[in-house]
């Protein structure tokens, strides 16, 4: 079955191609062009469609005469075992590989520090590009644009990245050694900023005789379609001159909608999910029409070599990874057991409510920093753990962002801050909500957020009402002026990630200790003896954070 359906496609391919070459024959000068794209992939190489897929992809399209293109709209080298291990080296290697023809930096290509990310774009056999990734004197780090050329038409690129990623990322990648931002992303002036780089790298290709403009994006969408300033819908309103718009950063699928831009002209607007549940494809037409489809089949269209090729990069890794280091008699949970998303997927709710996995990785950095309090964020928390052995690839693949264990004192009124940052956005969820240990505390519904934040996302003051209530730690009611011990991570603790700006610039008890897998390994190991047990068997968790309508 798999065979007749591949042969079907690709006969599919090969008489759509045949029909434009016969109308290029007849007079037109161009071919068919098919620009393949896929966002926030975050290492998931055999997942879904998989890098085999999109190579076995490219094979047909360009089987049945169609000029191809590989384009990446960020994140697509963190996320995962295989990133973290390598640093992102062996998901360049794979791009390489596959012979992509351009990519852009999304907020997680920064994770591993700004030297590693500018030694893997150029190891890169490709370029990167940014319209608003700028040093602060205003000179680009990467090129603006792009011009390539493809069945005859002349294709401009321009790329933008989101300015939250100075919050997504870690803030003090893009600072200098006192704190002083040295990078920008066009940030500010409620969007103008940004439109204005977006625009200024269009003018500048356009001006080069292309036929295309595309904007590889990794901006995102809102889930109710609302124009905030950052996100690919606003750039589009508020610029003129792009034709389409390939996005991420939202994990949205998107098969192609159009958006007016601020001429009131239709622009394509599409994203493909994530972890290449979807590959994109952007065909350009001899005629100059464009049409976009997002494929979802990959049963039938892995490409042999590339699975070989990723063979080869998994077995460096395999002995590592498949050690037994523990086990659990619960199943750690990231998801709501008893309740499904609107496409019938897992419900994540680690990042809106308390759950037992966000319990555990809480009480290991607590425990093991010997702290008053153990926070957590809930987007740094990313995969289950199956009841039965527990693997380091288990391990990593809850904590894939290397950040390290550290210890701060803080006083009552900055963890009073974080909380009720962490609660903001409820019931949306959000990377920054707090798991916690050796705390407690209420989330009241009614009450409107108050939180004021800066044009880099981070935390300023509470203008309002606070929705966190009823806070103790070690049983008690916190103290505003009383000062605690608080262990998490150099992310949020010493770089102010997801916003929380409240504890940069606090006295420092302990610095970098341990990797944040190996705090969670530890834990288990020495502190419950190997084995997870009763005591984490409520997947909602321990009753410590309770949210009222």
């Amino acid at each position: 079955m798999k065979k007749i359906l591949a042969l079907l496609l690709g006969l599919t391919l090969l008489l759509t191609g045949l029909a434009f070459a016969e109308e290029a024959a007849g007079g037109e000068e161009h071919t068919p062009v098919v620009i393949l794209y896929a966002n926030d992939i975050h290492c998931g190489i055999k997942d879904n469609v998989g890098y085999a897929g999109v190579a076995g992809y490219r094979k047909a399209y360009e089987e049945a005469g169609y000029d191809t293109l590989l384009v990446d709209n960020g994140d697509a080298i963190q996320g995962d075992l295989v990133g973290t291990l390598s640093k992102g080296e062996a998901i360049i290697d794979i791009m390489n590989e596959l012979d992509y023809s351009v990519a852009i930096p999304g907020n997680h290509e920064f994770d591993y520090g700004m030297d590693q990310f500018m030694a893997l774009a150029e190891k890169a056999e490709f370029p990167y590009i940014s319209s608003n990734f700028k040093r602060i004197d205003g000179t680009p780090v990467f090129p603006t644009y792009l011009v390539l050329e493809a069945g005859g038409w002349k294709l401009g690129f321009v790329a933008a990245t989101t300015p939250d990623t100075f919050t997504s990322s870690t803030p003090t990648y893009f600072q200098d050694g006192e704190g002083n931002y040295i990078y920008s992303f066009c940030e500010g002036d409620d969007g103008a900023n940004l439109y204005a780089a977006v625009q200024e790298a269009v003018d500048a290709v356009r001006a080069e005789g292309v036929d295309k403009v595309i904007l590889l994006s990794h901006l995102g969408v809102t889930a109710d379609g609302s124009e905030l300033p950052y996100t690919s819908s606003s750039v589009i309103t508020h610029t003129t001159g792009i034709d389409a718009v390939l996005d991420g950063h939202s994990h949205t699928v998107m098969e192609g909608e159009t958006v007016k831009n601020a001429n009131g002209e239709d622009v394509i607007l599409t994203q493909t999910g994530t972890k290449l549940d979807n590959l994109g494809s952007l065909v350009i037409n001899p005629d100059g029409s464009m049409e976009t489809e997002l494929h979802r089949e990959h049963t039938f269209m892995k490409d042999a070599d590339t699975e070989a090729f990723i063979a080869s990069i998994e077995a460096e890794n395999a002995e590592i990874l498949n050690e037994v280091v523990a086990s659990t008699e619960v199943k750690l949970t990231t998801t709501d057991p008893t309740a499904t998303a609107e496409d019938g997927s897992p419900l994540r709710i680690i990042r809106s409510q308390e759950t037992n996995l966000g319990d555990l990785c809480a009480d290991a950095y607590r425990t093991l920093l010997d702290a008053d309090i153990g926070f957590v964020n809930g987007g740094g928390i990313r995969a289950d753990i199956e009841a039965g052995d527990i693997t380091y690839a288990d391990i990593i693949s809850v904590h894939p962002f290397g950040n390290m264990a550290c210890k701060i004192e803080v006083t009552g009124q900055q963890i009073l801050d974080a909380l009720e940052m962490g609660a903001c956005e409820l019931p949306a969820e959000n990377g920054g909500f707090i798991q916690v240990s050796g705390l407690t505390y209420e989330i009241d519904m009614s009450v409107t957020p108050s939180v004021v934040i800066d044009d880099k996302g981070s935390f300023v003051e509470v203008t309002g009402d606070r929705r966190v209530k009823n806070v103790t730690v070690g049983g008690e009611p916190i103290d505003p002026e009383k000062t605690y011990s608080l262990a998490s991570h150099n992310y949020w603790l010493k770089s102010g990630g997801d916003g929380m700006s409240m504890f940069p610039g606090s006295p420092v008890l302990l610095d970098d200790v341990l990797i944040d897998n190996q705090v969670l390994i530890n834990y288990i190991v020495d502190e419950l003896g190997g084995v997870v047990g009763e005591e984490y068997a409520d997947p909602y968790g321990q009753g410590r954070i309770v949210i009222n309508e």
